[in-house]
């Protein structure tokens, strides 16, 4: 389908050209809301799963497998989860991270036995992401998904897709066409990335990983995380910057520990306790 708002393109100034580009852009966001009870029953799905030791499982090929990729790298240092825990697979492999890898959308076979391979199994929630909605790769994961009782979700920029009808819980975001007709990297991807987004933010936020909307889980990697890490501390708890990274120090960095030990007075063996207790939920473990 030809947007003719865009047939000429190539004709326009600069100046025209990026507004444009951002009048196309600009209906992704709407789109994405209209989808957002099928986006809210997949987090649901997503975290249930995820709180009974599941995997998130991304999968996609090209520009979908890429950002399925890039959300699941995102993970362990927002939310400090284990790298198993949310995972993206790209048809090709790690090299179609940079490189097209002709055919590999094309091998329905080869999304099966890349979902074997990773041990996919009935705890699993399970997202495959294509625009068309009929990406063989991705069809034939998310039957191999199906098969073994996974939770699947299948996002897509198609209504009453090939990939809604494999997956239990289709999310179908029409962006409608392109502003370079076909080029789905540009609406499609951007609806893509919001809708990843919100399945592993609010999965997280479902799993006790923010105290209100605060990012308590974060891992301290580098300096610009450690000021971030003192400065969560302080804020929920009012103390100094010296007690804060005392207490930090004290529970290896680890933030939610750290407020525990002020707010509970404990050390940081109890916090660890009473935070499991909570079953991870900072707000719970700090309820007396």
């Amino acid at each position: 389908m030809v947007d003719p708002r865009y047939r000429d393109l190539d004709l326009m100034t600069t100046d025209e050209m990026v507004r444009a580009m951002n009048e196309a852009e600009a209906e992704v966001p709407r789109a994405v809301a209209a989808a957002s009870d099928a986006i809210g029953a997949a987090v649901d799905a997503v975290a249930a799963r995820l709180a009974a030791g599941g995997r998130l499982l991304y999968v996609g090929a090209g520009t979908p497998g890429r950002l399925g990729v890039l959300d699941a790298s995102e993970c362990p240092p927002t939310f400090s989860t284990e790298p198993w825990m949310v995972q993206g697979i790209i048809a090709g492999g790690p090299a179609a991270l940079t490189s097209a890898i002709e055919g590999a959308e094309d091998d329905e076979d080869a999304g099966r036995r890349d979902l074997d391979e990773l041990g996919v199994n009935a705890t699993d929630a399970v997202v495959g992401i294509s625009a068309s909605g009929r990406t063989p790769y991705v069809l034939g994961a998310m039957r191999a998904a199906r098969a073994v009782g996974a939770v699947t979700v299948g996002v897509s920029s198609n209504e009453d897709s090939l990939l809604s009808a494999a997956t239990q819980f289709p999310i179908e975001v029409v962006v409608g066409p392109e502003i370079i007709s076909g080029s789905t990297r540009l609406k499609a991807g951007s609806a893509q990335k919001q809708v990843l987004n919100m399945l592993s933010t609010l999965s997280m936020v479902k799993l006790g990983k923010t105290y209100g909307n605060l990012m308590v889980d974060v891992s301290a990697t580098n300096r610009k995380l450690e000021i971030r890490a003192q400065n969560l501390v302080r804020e929920i708890t009012g103390v100094d910057v010296e007690t804060a990274r005392a207490a930090l120090a004290a529970a290896d960095q680890e933030v939610k520990t750290a407020i525990v030990c002020i707010e509970r007075d404990v050390d940081a063996l109890e916090a660890r306790d009473l935070l499991a207790e909570a079953d991870g939920f900072l707000r719970r473990a700090l309820q007396v």
